[in-house]
């Protein structure tokens, strides 16, 4: 608190020149009109009270991501299982089972739909109260709340209303949006980050009314009262119309006094403010939709399926109808025995019409086992013990947080397995936001020695190509040939002076250089610029420096984290920052003694900050002996075009230092000054003040002019190299997600610079890479049609981009499509969009920058419907609940920026790169086992299915039942559900490890090569080979002859019992037949079904005769002691199984997939004995691509042969003109 209080006398307002400029009293405008719609809200200050009743009476704090409640679960998920056409069904067929001509009996076809039901049931209703969970761990955060006589007290947030005055804690997110009455700070800014909601890194300044400022401590809230009228809710994150009546005055608010909920406080020890929007009625929560209700795509194409099921359902009902009638009207009436004269309507020869028609109903129950009703709920099951498994990957377990991935709803796993472009959010996805000072150019002399990670993947790389040129042409090599040598000296050196000692590690400063480290600087030749180079990083920014009290240790807080690791790098040459006041910086400066540093001071004349505008910032300073400084840095295309003619001195070499940096992925900035005389300055401040201190709308404009005029004829003097942190292995992630064919489209909410250049720190572009930039050209604003001439310029530059990409020709040429969200609004609209996104499809990688919540979820809804392909959106903060609830999957970051996006995601990770073992790995298994699992439940199904409609073609469509009705639950529910569930959950065509060393495996899924119709109808095929297998060969075996050596027949129960335990062996074969990986839990499944039907056989022929009627003791007195039944077992077990056996055997000899030729090299262990044939494999299985780290490799080794090969032609020619007089 020490701390805090000497800072709250610094004002700060001082430091910014644009940023934030408070309006005189003369200037500032009078209240705000707020007649009409929109503009209803009124706010009482510190009395909520008064909002207990209406009008006044608003939403409560509390928020919630759940699809369902207490009232709405049952309607809500009845109408979700019912949307399922099967389900419907079996819902008509249960109850069509309690008339008098359902061939079942009640209790055979209710229980079954209502296990179904109630199993998928609870399953939702378990993932929604993990929903409403989160939701507390929101609701239930605390914030000190204002109870009366001044006095502060922890209230949880659900429990705030607007009124509400608040204190909120440096760190800590704002629980609604506010209106700030004051802060820590004596001039009431306060410093807010917003990543959580534009994705926007740098910190915000906002500032309160002058006329609130003395509110600066909880006692000054004992008699606060106040009015705010104001807009009604909506969606605008920056926008806001208001007034604040106190004290008599009414003054207006605009959106710098606003504090917006999931916002968060930083570098302020705290602030006050009054709630103005709650829950639901926040801007943030505006921008959210209700939470969809989302479906895979398999299970909408498994719709489709149980669509040609019924068809055929329906079919053969119509046959047997038909031929129903036919013996009803001709041939009943001869057969006596059936006493057709007082038969009732279902057997009435003379109604045959009505007879047909009943027949029909029973019909479609009978044959309703082509329509498998346990798939939906075995399907449910599998896919929750798949999500157990994705919970419990430790691979995605985040060890520093102690977050485990999370499937949030299981309904799409197998769409985790097909997704085709990926839509991710910027900061906090991708970026940690720490920068580090890697390299710097100094007078034409490039300074650092430790490689990026761009250069050292690249020097790998080289290595390994050559390894296995020289294992190739090993032979055809001289005795001199030098070029391992060669790629030495291209390559990288990683180590200093051959020392291997460990150093200490500091946070933003990575360089590596002795020239400069320890004061060895002072002995370079050109220590001067040197010298001033280093006070460039020290003096020129808007930081705060702030002593730990206990270590003594400075750290520094600042809008952007460059500026942090420029002071750090400063301080690391010996150059350290340590004070500022209103008018002086004070720097320790290691000069000309290091181990002696002498306390300098700097008066601060004037800073022109950076804006996104103006690409740069200067200080003007005036150091101890009178010198005049302006100091400046800036993007480097900025500052040289603003370098004098003399100071030029450097440029040339600069320029190919800041190539080279640009090439290994680091972030540049060029460095330069100007000497100024006291005249110079005097006349050029007395413009700036005058500029400053004027009023009007054009204010701002006037200082830009002014600040123009000062930053010309600069000399240059160097140049820095930082690399941007991404978060942990985000470039090998998205280098493997690239290698495995899918798209990455990056949107932000940040600045056009910081978005590219974070493309380039994560191998999303690269140096070389074409970037289309379609924005609005300024120029078209002005015309009196505007929006028509913006469109039309929008669509010239895009018909154009799209020509360029057509007409290219080198095939190594790479496109990168980069646009704003101004832009976007337009190529958004209705007449733009089609062309747009054909444009970006056909573009390497897209990065759309500044675009705002609704516009990231209307982008994502393009590709998806545009394209038609399944989209994957990924993101951390409350920006991004918009676009992951409109992807086909939502993925949200957990972990540092509160749980809005994680609570609106459908699978929630701790880090970006645990994306790709969710979806090479997790995605790439569960598309693989539900599509077959989908395929093999359809084919046993048709297997068991049509042989009802073979036994009633052949007994005259009697509408009989060949099969007891225990045998018909026990089909679905236990003799093979457990087989298929555990081919659901354990199946693995490869392991995990070579999933991610042959990412093309993951292409399987995009191309749909497992579920497409060619393999459903393949898969309908052979079921129907095999049910008419079993019933054939059955039939022949038992028809009119003796099948035991007594010579006894077989009744009806015989046969149907025979002919089920043939279908239990097929079908349990045909499972094993298809599984490539065994556990001894699918061993147990299989082989215990078949057991368990034959225990099931034993037990129940043992009950009472009353009971199981003709299948009393069937297995020991009838079937059991028959050699005949055995027999007929085994033969229609393998012939049945023999089509499927010899169709496999042949596509893995002559047609095998990539799975099948990676199985036989781990098989026969080729992996092992074969290391070359093994890399080169692993090299060939990665999709062609132009993004990710590997293809920016592949163009640095391009680069680098290039080089060579350059070389080695200046080497030889001489040769070649020496020898050629000879």
């Amino acid at each position: 608190m020490a701390r805090g209080r000497i800072r709250a006398k610094f004002r700060r307002s001082n430091l910014y020149t644009f940023a934030c400029l408070r309006p005189t009293a003369a200037e500032s405008e009078g209240p705000q009109s707020l007649q009409g719609p929109g503009f209803s809200r009124i706010v009482h200050c510190n009395e909520p009270v008064l909002h207990k009743k209406k009008p006044l009476k608003y939403c409560s704090n509390s928020i919630s991501t759940t699809r369902y409640n207490v009232i709405t679960f049952l309607p809500k998920a009845f109408f979700e299982q019912f949307r399922r056409v099967a389900n419907i069904y079996f819902l008509v067929a249960a109850i069509c089972s309690l008339f008098s001509f359902s061939p079942f009996s009640p209790l055979s076809m209710i229980a079954p739909l209502v296990f179904v039901l109630g199993v998928s049931m609870t399953k939702e209703a378990i993932e929604d109260w993990h929903r409403f969970i989160q939701d507390m761990k929101v609701n239930t955060r605390k914030v000190m709340v204002h109870k009366g006589g001044g006095v502060f007290r922890n209230k949880q947030w659900r429990n705030l209303q607007v009124g509400d005055v608040l204190k909120v804690e440096k760190d800590k997110f704002f629980p609604a949006d506010l209106l700030l009455l004051s802060s820590s700070y004596e001039d009431g800014l306060c410093y807010v980050e917003t990543m959580n909601l534009d994705g926007e890194t740098n910190l915000k300044v906002k500032r309160s009314l002058e006329v609130t400022l003395g509110l600066d401590s909880d006692e000054s809230f004992k008699d606060f009262k106040g009015m705010i009228r104001c807009e009604d809710p909506n969606p605008s994150l920056y926008t806001f119309i208001g007034n604040f009546d106190y004290e008599r005055e009414v003054y207006p608010l605009d959106p710098t006094q606003i504090l917006l909920r999931d916002s968060k406080l930083r570098n302020t020890a705290f602030i006050y403010g009054v709630v103005i929007f709650t829950g639901h009625d926040s801007k943030v929560m505006q921008n959210s939709t209700k939470s969809p209700s989302k479906r895979s795509r398999i299970e909408r194409k498994m719709d489709r399926i149980i669509y040609v099921l019924l068809s055929v359902l329906l079919g053969i009902s119509v046959i047997s109808s038909i031929g129903f009638y036919i013996q009803t009207k001709y041939q009943m009436p001869d057969w006596w025995y059936l006493q057709p004269q007082s038969g009732t309507s279902c057997y009435d020869p003379n109604n045959a019409i009505a007879s047909g028609f009943c027949h029909f109903v029973t019909a479609l129950m009978l044959y309703g086992y082509l329509i498998p009703i346990s798939l939906y709920v075995s399907i449910e099951m599998v896919k929750f013990l798949q999500a157990i498994f994705i919970n419990r990957d430790i691979d995605m377990y985040d060890g520093e947080s102690g977050t485990p991935a999370q499937a949030r709803t299981s309904n799409l796993n197998e769409e985790l397995g097909q997704v085709d472009t990926i839509l991710s959010d910027k900061t906090g996805t991708l970026t940690c936001n720490q920068m580090d000072f890697l390299k710097c150019s100094i007078a034409g002399s490039a300074y650092g020695v430790k490689s990026s990670e761009v250069e050292l993947a690249a020097a790998k790389q080289m290595a390994v190509d050559l390894e296995e040129e020289e294992s190739g042409i090993s032979a055809y090599r001289g005795p001199n040939h030098h070029g391992r040598s060669e790629i030495e000296l291209e390559s990288i050196v990683t180590t200093v002076d051959g020392k291997d000692e460990k150093k200490k590690v500091v946070k933003g400063f990575s360089f590596e250089d002795s020239r400069l480290m320890d004061g060895n600087w002072i002995k370079d030749p050109k220590a001067k610029d040197i010298l001033l180079f280093l006070r460039i990083l020290a003096i020129c920014h808007t930081a705060i420096p702030e002593i730990n009290e206990e270590t003594n240790e400075i750290t520094y807080e600042a809008e952007s984290p460059d500026e942090i690791a420029f002071l750090v790098a400063a301080r690391e040459f010996g150059f350290e920052f340590f004070r500022r006041n209103q008018s002086s910086i004070y720097v320790r400066e290691g000069c000309p003694s290091p181990g002696d540093p002498v306390e300098r001071e700097y008066k601060l004349l004037n800073l022109l900050d950076f804006t996104s505008k103006r690409k740069r910032m200067s200080v003007i300073v005036q150091d101890e002996d009178g010198q005049i400084l302006l100091l400046c840095k800036g993007a480097d295309s900025i500052i040289f075009d603003r370098l004098a003619k003399n100071g030029r001195a450097y440029e040339e070499v600069t320029t190919k230092h800041l190539n080279e940096y640009g090439e290994n992925g680091l972030r540049t900035l060029a460095l330069a000054y100007k000497r100024l005389d006291k005249a110079e300055y005097t006349s050029w401040n007395n413009e700036f003040m005058k500029a400053k201190t004027s009023i009007g709308s054009d204010r701002e404009a006037m200082l830009e002019k002014v600040s123009d005029m000062m930053e010309r004829d600069l000399i240059l003097i160097g140049a820095t190299a930082v690399e941007d942190k991404l978060q942990k292995g985000v470039p090998q992630c998205i280098d493997k997600l690239a290698q495995a064919g899918l798209k990455l489209w990056v949107l932000t909410g940040d600045k056009m610079e910081t978005a590219i250049n974070i493309g380039f720190a994560c191998s999303l572009l690269r140096q070389g890479m074409k970037q289309i930039c379609i924005s609005i050209n300024s120029d078209t604003l002005g015309r009196q049609d505007a929006k028509k001439a913006v469109k039309d310029d929008i669509l010239m530059q895009i018909t154009n981009a799209s020509q360029m990409v057509k007409l290219e020709k080198d095939p190594h040429a790479a496109f990168a499509l980069i646009i704003d969200g101004k832009t976007l609004t337009y190529a958004l609209e209705e007449d733009l969009k089609n062309h747009f996104l054909g444009l970006a499809v056909d573009c390497a990688s897209v990065i759309c920058c500044r675009v705002s919540p609704k516009q990231k979820a209307l982008v994502t809804r393009l590709v998806k419907e545009g394209t038609g392909k399944t989209t994957l959106a990924i993101g951390d903060g409350a920006n991004d609940v918009g676009m992951i609830q409109e992807a086909d999957i939502g993925v949200g970051i957990s972990g540092v920026e509160g749980m809005q996006a994680v609570m609106a995601s459908d699978f929630a990770i701790a880090q970006f790169r645990f994306l790709e073992k969710l979806l090479v790995v997790h995605g790439h298994w569960c598309y693989k086992r539900i599509a077959q699992m989908i395929c093999y439940f359809f084919y046993k199904n048709i297997a068991f299915g049509l042989t009802f409609f073979y036994f009633e073609a052949v007994t005259a469509f009697s509408g009989q039942s060949i099969y007891d009705d225990w045998y018909m639950i026990l089909f679905n529910v236990f003799v093979t559900s457990l087989p298929v569930i555990s081919l659901g959950v354990f199946e693995q065509d490869v392991s995990s490890e070579i999933c991610l060393q042959f990412p093309a495996l993951y292409q399987q899924g995009p191309k749909n090569l497992f579920f497409d119709w060619y393999r459903i109808l393949g898969w309908m095929g052979n079921g129907l080979v095999a049910s008419a297998v079993i019933f054939v060969f059955n039939i022949a075996f038992f028809y009119r002859q003796a099948f035991r050596p007594g010579g006894q027949t077989a009744d009806m129960t015989t046969v149907g019992t025979a002919m089920f335990t043939c279908i239990v062996w097929v079908v349990n074969c045909q499972i094993a037949l298809t599984m490539s990986h065994f556990t001894w839990i699918q061993h147990l499944f299989i082989w215990g079904s078949i057991g368990f039907w034959y225990l099931f056989l034993l037990i129940y022929g043992l009950l009472s005769p009353s009971y199981t009627g003709n299948v009393y003791k069937i297995l020991q007195e009838v079937l059991g002691p028959a050699p005949s039944y055995w027999t007929i077992t085994l033969l229609v077990t393998v012939t049945c199984n023999l089509l499927y056996f010899s169709h496999i055997s042949i596509q893995r000899c002559f047609y095998p997939m990539d799975h099948h030729v990676i199985q036989e090299i781990k098989y026969y262990k080729k992996d092992v004995r074969d290391k070359i044939m093994w890399t080169r494999e692993k090299s060939k299985a990665r999709q062609e691509t132009k993004i990710g780290f590997t293809a920016r490799v592949e163009a640095k080794i391009r680069y680098l042969r290039g080089r060579l090969h350059k070389k080695h032609l200046s080497l030889n020619s001489p040769r070649t003109a020496v020898a050629s007089p000879s």
